[in-house]
């Protein structure tokens, strides 16, 4: 009896142990394949930022004005109003006043930003983010923009909305 037993355990751990291997490796290819659905953000994370910003209206596709200041978002170039694209300059594609419009929609609400530095105009470079997320984000994703990288500082945006900076 004692010799059965020994074959049958024997037999078990051939059966069993290919068993236990195929199913470490099933549950760490799950792991890993769903590592990056595990890391990235929550379709419900809105983007928020450190400072708040209140009184603000949109002057055009890629520039806002809060209580006095003037913050062009970074990253992004947005069509021109007419008479504003300088002579010699290659100027944004795209309707400006579906720009502004989709700009507003993305702004109406509690907005926050991260400050960046200033441009050549004395205008706050900035990361604004509102109920719908990051406004740079918002106008890529929805096509009122298009997207500089060497406008970018640090490449914030591009590593805020990933899937709207590539290609560019």
């Amino acid at each position: 009896m004692d010799g059965m037993r020994y074959y049958r355990r024997r037999r078990m751990r051939r059966i069993a142990l290919p068993l236990v291997i195929l199913g470490s490796a099933a549950a760490i290819g799950g792991l890993v394949g769903a590592a990056p659905v595990m890391l990235a953000k929550p379709a419900s994370a809105i983007e928020r930022y450190q400072d708040s910003l209140t009184g603000c209206t949109v002057t055009d596709g890629d520039t806002i004005r809060c209580s006095g200041e003037r913050i062009r978002l970074l990253g992004i170039d947005a069509p021109e109003l007419p008479g504003h694209c300088q002579r010699g300059r290659v100027c944004a594609p795209g309707d400006p006043y579906a720009s502004s419009r989709s700009l507003g929609e993305a702004s109406a609400g509690e907005l926050s930003i991260d400050r960046v530095g200033e441009d050549r105009y004395g205008r706050t470079l900035a990361r604004v983010a509102g109920p719908k997320g990051d406004l740079s984000c918002w106008q890529l994703k929805h096509g009122q923009a298009i997207y500089v990288p060497d406008w970018d500082n640090g490449l914030r945006i591009a590593r805020t909305c990933p899937s709207s900076t590539m290609g560019n």
